[in-house]
């Protein structure tokens, strides 16, 4: 903890004059040591960073309270401060906290540490964020440029990325909303929720069928369905509406205004203005019209990527979520952003269910069930889901799953052979392959895990990379 004396603040010395003392300069003399400086007779010195000195205010301040948090790692340094550096503290009552918003740029670098943008801010991040903390509470924050690319696996997207900044602001909205979207929410929806990622929705699915079928004994059927071009065809007019409501019914904290304006401004925020494109246009040949922002109907479509759109895709279909299960009494229920599963042991309900949930989509979220992507098999059929395929018993991985990794693991080889990769690519490649590996380790995989990374990595990657006994994990080794 540090501890900050009550005494440095009430006594303030008037902007403008000096005590006959030694003021710390921002320069340092050695690891140990920094400069000071007596502004009355002229004297410079260095001494040990540790002693008690006065800092010069570049600005004159006056007194009250004002609290920041900083977080580095799992060291927690609370700072309290009496001063008021901006005038809108005066309306903290009903402003965000410092504390909210370092807490969310901790949680946002945690997943973005190497990124350009993420070390960009992270140099004088504190006063980045103190200004941002402004922009927000006096409603001067607006949404800056995204990064518009295309990704291929493992199908073909558009993505934005939004910059860091905006990163920052998307996990302080998620982290208030959330506490409340998870006691509405039904249990089995998943993605983007906190122990519910494509493993666990796969488990659900599994335990479905055991549970429909009696163990395998009885007759159930699945029905698999999918939401066309989701994300694009959201009405962000009525997705708007129906978090305004939610937020005035259920979320009454001191700061609702300013988190209604966020929400506001990120949710209507066009991504396409002004966005730089990254890599060739030639990446977006392939990919439909429908599946790409720069063609959505007016106020329609959330950017695939940032935090805010999957959080605020999950709650866009929670009242579809409720008419399965509740008003369609649809027990073993389940649904992946956009993929929808059913199982019931009755096949003739799981039809007459169709132009039910056809209706509902249409008329209440202006979204349109996939007519080529409607799955209706017996469960001894088997079913592809979030990269598996669950079968009676047992669950494999599907085959553009293991074609993706290879891909991959090719590039890779590619990259390692055009030239010596640095430390951070080695990590890049390092957290890519082990993605895959988490994902496969969970199902019948060891064999294709030991044929990949022993027979399809070159030599060059393998000597620069420790494998686990079980293909589990790819570790850098330590040069």
């Amino acid at each position: 903890m540090l501890d900050i004396r009550q005494d440095s603040f009430t006594k303030p010395v008037c902007v403008g004059g000096f005590a006959n003392e030694y003021y710390w300069s921002s320069s340092e003399n050695n690891s140990n040591n920094a400069w000071n400086q007596n502004f009355n007779n002229g004297n410079q010195n260095n001494n040990n960073k540790d002693n008690n000195k006065r800092v010069r205010a570049v600005r004159g301040f006056n007194l009250s309270r004002y609290y920041a948090a900083f977080r580095q790692d799992t060291i927690i340094l609370e700072v309290v401060l009496q001063l008021e550096l901006f005038p809108f503290y005066e309306l903290e009552n009903c402003s965000i906290k410092a504390d909210e918003l370092f807490q969310a740029y901790f949680d946002c670098k945690s997943n973005k540490r190497l990124t350009a943008n993420a070390m960009v801010f992270e140099v004088d991040y504190e006063s980045k964020l103190i200004q941002l903390l402004e922009d927000i509470n006096t409603g001067n924050y607006y949404p800056g440029k995204s990064i518009a690319f295309i990704v291929n696996k493992p199908v073909k997207r558009e993505i934005f990325a939004a910059d860091f900044r905006d990163r920052i602001v998307h996990h302080l909205i998620i982290n208030k909303l959330n506490p409340l979207f998870e006691k509405d929410f039904i249990r089995d929806s998943f993605a983007c929720r906190v122990g519910k990622g494509t493993h666990h929705g796969i488990e659900r699915i599994d335990k479905f069928i055991k549970q429909c079928s009696k163990n395998y004994n009885e007759d159930c059927f699945i029905l698999k369905l999918d939401i066309q071009a989701f994300f694009m065809n959201i009405n962000r007019k009525l997705l708007f509406d129906k978090l305004h409501n939610y937020i005035l019914d259920k979320y009454h904290q001191h700061d609702q205004k300013i988190v209604l304006d966020l929400c506001r401004k990120i949710i209507f925020y066009s991504p396409v203005d002004n966005c730089i494109m990254k890599g060739h246009k030639t990446d977006w040949s392939g990919l439909p019209k429908s599946k790409s922002l720069f063609y959505t109907p007016k106020d329609c479509g959330l950017p695939i990527g940032n935090l805010t759109s999957q959080v605020f895709a999950n709650f866009y279909l929670n009242s579809f979520d409720h008419f399965i299960k509740h008003d369609l009494k649809s027990r073993f229920y389940g649904r992946y952003v956009d993929d929808v599963v059913i199982v019931h042991n009755d096949k003739d309900y799981l039809k007459s269910l169709i132009p039910k949930i056809k209706n509902f989509l249409n008329d209440k979220l202006f979204l349109t069930l996939h007519p080529d992507k409607i799955y209706l098999q017996h469960y001894s059929k088997g079913v592809k889901y979030l990269g598996s395929v669950i079968m009676p018993n047992r669950i494999y991985i599907t085959n553009r799953t293991k074609g993706n990794f290879y891909s991959s693991i090719s590039r890779y080889n590619d990259l390692s052979e055009s030239h010596k990769p640095e430390k951070t690519e080695l990590q890049k490649i390092q957290s890519s392959i082990n993605s895959y590996l988490g994902m496969m380790i969970h199902y019948k995989s060891y064999n294709i895990r030991k044929m990949y990374l022993v027979k399809y990595l070159n030599a060059f990657l393998k000597k620069r990379f420790v494998t686990t006994v079980k293909y589990s994990k790819i570790v850098v080794k330590c040069v």
